[in-house]
């Protein structure tokens, strides 16, 4: 896995599954612009204090002691002999960010608990170890979730969050200086086992994979604060989470393995606005192992080629890490990456500053149009409860609402939840809509997703934890009424001159005032000498090149791949699908197919060799890397969904819950009205609804409210009244205008 590679004539360690891009080192720009930006990040307050640090590894300490006392006690319990009993040991890990060293005042702590074969998850876990910790004053907040999809148990230790996993391994004693990085820990475990240890076993292979730990900490910790910032971290909502980004800056640490953070952070957006979705992104081979477990293999199982961002976690068994991404997040994503890339580019010509990249993004200027999800509770425990599993069904409704409009009404949902501080043990939920870019508006034509709203509440209400309280509105809001309490200190801002609900980056000002900027090395003239000096440093790029007879780039068609020719130059790692005599056309070559199956190995396959014919010598340098990114993506992929089948997307979704969400289904259980949006712009998608105007919310009559249900199975609904229309002229005329 790990190459040795030349530098400017030192063997130096090559990690990743192709060359880097650039061996070039940081120069004085470089250097300013890094000491900027630790200092930024610094300023804001992203690194915790030392007070803080203590107080964490003192809570770590007493945790490990307590599962120390939890597993004799259980052991002594369950009839083992004296020498067992002492011997009976448990080890807590820590992963996520804490572990990778990026973690802030004030985050949680990922913890997982190793047990040995006698200590069960169901009855000793969430049994007696729960009994044990809530009988402790030093915790609060206690909340199991048995049935996750990695089963956590949530509490606050003396004012520190902590997420507890667990793991039974298949040993009597758990040694003290257990191993959990190898393949055979995870013999004969059970699945909440595997995904338990998956975390710590990510982290830790992350770690070994980037070639310096501390400029992939700072770049880190700079693309998590941007990604919040701009909206687009979090797992649940359909975004990106911690491990992904994670993940993401460790492969841009790969391609630049002597930069600076100033240099990652700008080639993380310039790579992945280039990037070609669906192509995976990879720290290493995919490797089956002798084990059996399940890799990520779109060729041979059929979900994973519908995954729209595929992010391949390092170890054993290596899997997609955003499986969670829609058409809709995955082009909001995308467009960010678009504006991290011009203002890096700003910042080089030394036009703008940090704080433009770190402006937040601002959602309710973004829109015309929202959808507001309101829940409550009884009281604030259930409020907890209830959130995270309505948080865990969000993402469903998105997907619905862009099936049943075939994606012409497309969904920007919010990752966080606002409250009203009038209202006690309530929050919310919105989402931003618009029309798909060039889509005509036509008068009198309507968007109405009435029935999508109902199915997507009877979906939140296969809840078996549900109490009397716990309710959901949803309803349509225009921006105008958006309430007061979503803003800052809750006043809202004064509106500007004009918005569009068509383009996200034109709400912003100094964005605009950035689209001249060429996005040529040459529009940068004071630039150009430090670009030269690293195009004469970087021999690897430059030989390169020289090897490059030509990039061949093969277009995805849906349900299968076009035909081409892989030039054997061409450096890649590529993924396509195969099934029998419906497999895709093939390369004509099969020594060049990166996919041909020998009958001998399944594995995927990373292309890197070179020819030794010269390209133009005048390309500069940022011409080499775009060449370069070509290359590590060139070559053919499975061609994914646009809209992956329910089955495929939603039936099987609770298998892929945040750790606050149940997974079981239950009786469906009371709910408060729901609303419903209509939207100009095409022949009417679904069946109509009764509405009326109220304000800036379109609410259903009182005669809709549905009455309670008491089972999972679904009364037959009554018919519909006629459809008052009610058209949105205004966003028609507003889309027509800025299309």
């Amino acid at each position: 896995m790990a190459n040795p590679g030349l530098a400017n004539g030192n063997k130096v360690q090559r990690l990743g599954i192709t060359e880097p891009i650039s061996w070039s080192g940081p120069t004085e720009h470089d250097v300013v612009k890094t000491c900027e930006l630790e200092k930024y990040l610094a300023d804001v307050g992203l690194y915790e204090s030392q007070e803080e640090a203590v107080s964490r590894e003192e809570v770590l300490g007493r945790l490990d002691q307590i599962v120390k006392i939890w597993v004799k006690s259980i052991s002594r319990t369950k009839g083992l002999n004296e020498q067992l009993v002492q011997e009976a040991n448990a080890k807590i890990f820590t992963f996520g960010s804490y572990r990778l060293g990026v973690h802030g005042p004030g985050a949680d702590i990922d913890t997982l608990c190793v047990g040995p074969r006698h200590a069960t998850r169901e009855e000793d876990f969430f049994g007696e170890l729960h009994k044990m910790l809530s009988e402790m004053p030093e915790v609060t907040e206690l909340h199991p979730v048995p049935d996750a999809h990695v089963p956590v148990m949530r509490f606050k230790f003396n004012g520190v969050s902590i997420d507890l996993l667990y793991a039974k391994l298949s040993h009597w004693v758990i040694p003290e200086d257990l191993d959990i990085s190898q393949d055979s820990i995870l013999q004969n475990a059970d699945e909440q086992t595997v995904r338990s240890l998956n975390g710590c076993r990510v982290t830790d292979q992350i770690l070994r994979l980037v070639p310096n730990i501390q400029s992939f900490r700072t770049t880190l910790r700079c693309m998590r604060f941007w990604a919040k910032r701009r909206g687009v971290y979090s797992n649940v909502a359909g975004f990106l989470g911690g491990i992904n980004w994670a993940l993401l800056v460790a492969r841009i640490c790969q391609l630049y393995p002597n930069a600076l953070p100033n240099m990652l952070v700008s080639r993380f957006f310039r790579v992945y606005t280039q990037w070609r979705w669906p192509n995976p992104v990879m720290l290493c081979d995919i490797e089956e192992r002798s084990l059996g477990l399940q890799v990520w293999d779109p060729r041979r199982y059929h979900k994973d080629r519908f995954h729209l961002m595929p992010i391949i976690t390092p170890a054993y068994p290596c899997m997609n890490s955003s499986y969670n991404v829609s058409s809709s997040t995955l082009r909001i994503i995308t467009e960010e990456f678009q504006r991290g890339n011009e203002i890096c580019e700003g910042m080089d010509a030394n036009k703008v500053d940090w704080n433009t990249l770190f402006e937040p993004y601002p959602f309710f200027e973004a829109y015309r149009n929202y959808l507001q999800i309101e829940i409550s509770a009884a009281n604030a425990d259930d409020l907890r409860k209830w959130k995270g599993w309505v948080e865990s069904r969000l993402r469903q409704l998105t997907l619905k609402i862009e099936r049943h409009t075939f994606n012409m009404l497309q969904c920007h949902p919010h990752p966080s939840d606002f409250s009203d501080k009038s209202k006690p043990f309530h929050c919310c939920y919105f989402m931003g809509l618009q029309r798909k870019q060039g889509i005509q508006a036509n008068e009198g034509k309507q968007f109405d997703i009435r029935l999508t709203v109902e199915e997507f509440k009877q979906s939140v209400g296969m809840y078996t934890l549900w109490q009397p309280g716990m309710e959901i509105h949803v309803s349509h809001v225009k921006q105008k009424n958006i309430p007061s309490f979503v803003f800052p200190g809750g006043v809202r801002p004064p509106r500007p001159a004009r918005v569009t609900g068509e383009s996200r980056r034109a709400v912003e000002s100094k964005i605009s005032s950035h689209a001249e900027l060429d996005k040529s090395s040459e529009a940068v003239p004071e630039r150009v000498d430090e670009e030269r000096k690293r195009k004469r440093e970087d021999d690897n790029v430059e030989t390169n090149l020289k090897s490059t007879k030509r990039l061949t780039t093969i277009a995805s068609v849906r349900g299968g791949v076009s035909e081409g020719s892989l030039d054997s130059t061409t450096s890649s790692y590529s993924i396509i699908g195969a099934e029998g005599d419906n497999a895709p056309n093939r390369l004509e070559n099969p020594a060049e197919d990166p996919y041909h199956n020998d009958g001998q190995s399944n594995q995927f396959v990373s292309h890197t060799s070179f020819t030794d014919n010269a390209t133009d010598a005048s390309l500069n340098f940022k011409e080499a890397e775009n060449l370069a990114i070509e290359k590590i993506m060139s070559g053919p992929y499975i061609a994914h969904q646009t809209f992956p089948q329910e089955s495929d997307e939603l039936e099987d979704d609770t298998e892929y819950k945040d750790l606050g969400a149940s997974t079981k289904d239950g009786p469906l259980e009371s709910s408060t009205a729901e609303a419903v949006v209509s939207a100009t712009g095409i022949n009417g998608a679904c069946s109509c609804a009764n509405l009326q105007s109220n304000g800036g919310l379109e609410e259903l009559e009182p005669t809709e409210l549905a009455a309670p249900l008491s089972s999972a199975i679904c009364p037959p609904m009554a018919q519909r009244k006629p459809l008052i229309r009610f058209n949105f002229t205004s966003l028609a005329k507003a889309t027509d205008k800025n299309s």
